[in-house]
C-alpha cells in the first residue's frame, strides 16, 4: 500500500522522515527500513510508533467519499 513519502534521509543520524497521507510527518529510525526497492521504502510495521499506526488507519479520512472523478461511472474515453 503505498500511503506517503520519504522526505528526508539523516545519514548521520540513521534517520529518515516520512509523510503519511492526512497524518504528517513522522521521523523513523533507520531499523524500521525492511526494504527498499524501485524506488519505494518498505517498512517493518511491527516497529513503527503507535502514532504512526494510527495515522495508517486514517489515511484516507480527508476524502470525499461522494467525489466520482470525470468519466469515471463506466464510460469509455473519448477517442480521437
Amino acid at each position: 500500500m503505498g500511503v506517503g513519502a520519504v522526505r528526508e534521509v539523516h545519514a548521520d543520524s540513521r534517520e529518515l522522515v516520512v509523510n503519511i497521507e492526512n497524518g504528517g510527518d513522522f521521523t523513523l529510525s533507520a531499523t524500521s527500513v525492511l526494504d527498499v526497492h524501485e524506488g519505494k521504502v518498505i517498512l517493518d510495521v511491527d516497529r513503527l510508533p503507535q502514532a504512526l499506526r494510527q495515522a495508517l488507519e486514517h489515511r484516507h479520512d480527508a476524502e470525499d467519499p461522494d467525489y466520482e472523478a470525470p468519466g469515471s461511472q463506466g464510460e469509455a474515453p473519448e477517442q480521437d
